[in-house]
C-alpha cells in the first residue's frame, strides 16, 4: 500500500506541467504552441525568456526529486524506490493534465535520481553541460545525460539503480527522436554557439 500510494504522488505531482503554466501566466504564451511545442524549460526559456527557463527547470527537477525522498523516509527497496521515480518521470511525459501528453522529462529525471543516487546524477550531469557546451545542442547534451546515467550507477556501486537508469534511458531516447532524426540530418537548432 505504501508504494502504491507513493507512486500516486509522484505520478501526479510529475504530471504538474511546470513550464505550461509558467508560459501562460507569466507570459502569456502557451509552449506547446511555439518554439519546439514542448513545455520544458528549454522551450520556455527560448520563448519567455532566461529566468523564466530556470524557474521552469528547478520546478521540474523539484517534482522528480522531492517524491523519491518522501517515500524513501518509509521505504528502503531499490526497486519500489526505483518504481516511485519511474512513477514521476513518466507523470512528465504522459501528464494527466495535459491528456496524458507531456514533456521529455529530462530536468525531472535529474531530480529523481538524485534523490536515488546524487554522485552519479552529478556525474552524468555534468556530462550533459560539457556536451551542450562541446555541440551547442542541448538534445545532445540529454542523449548524452541518458547514456550516461546507467554507466555512473555501475561506476558508484548503485548497482540496485541500473535497471531503473536502462529503462529511462530507453524513455529519454524515444523521447528524443525527433531531434535525433534532425541531429542526422543537420537540422537541429542549437541552443548556444559550440566552442571553436
Amino acid at each position: 500500500m505504501a508504494l502504491i500510494i507513493g507512486s500516486l504522488i509522484a505520478y501526479i505531482l510529475g504530471s504538474i506541467p511546470f513550464g505550461l503554466v509558467i508560459g501562460k501566466t507569466l507570459c502569456n504564451i502557451d509552449p506547446r504552441e511555439d518554439g519546439s511545442k514542448n513545455t520544458g524549460a528549454t522551450n520556455v526559456a527560448r520563448l519567455c525568456g532566461t529566468k523564466y527557463g530556470i524557474i521552469t527547470l528547478i520546478l521540474d527537477v523539484l517534482k522528480g526529486m522531492l517524491p523519491v525522498l518522501f517515500a524513501a523516509t518509509w521505504i528502503e527497496s531499490h526497486l519500489a524506490l526505483s518504481i516511485v521515480a519511474l512513477a514521476a518521470i513518466l507523470g512528465h511525459v504522459y501528464s494527466c493534465f495535459m491528456n496524458f501528453k507531456g514533456g521529455k522529462a529530462v530536468a525531472t529525471t535529474v531530480g529523481a535520481f538524485f534523490a536515488l543516487a546524487p554522485w552519479a546524477t552529478v556525474f552524468s550531469a555534468a556530462m550533459c553541460l560539457a556536451m551542450v557546451a562541446l555541440t551547442g545542442h542541448v538534445s545532445m547534451g540529454s542523449l548524452t545525460f541518458a547514456l550516461a546515467l546507467p554507466v555512473f550507477m555501475i561506476l558508484t556501486g548503485n548497482f540496485g539503480y541500473v535497471p531503473v537508469a536502462l529503462i529511462v534511458m530507453v524513455i529519454l531516447f524515444w523521447r528524443h527522436k525527433e531531434n535525433i532524426r534532425r541531429l542526422a540530418h543537420g537540422e537541429e537548432n542549437p541552443w548556444i554557439k559550440p566552442k571553436e
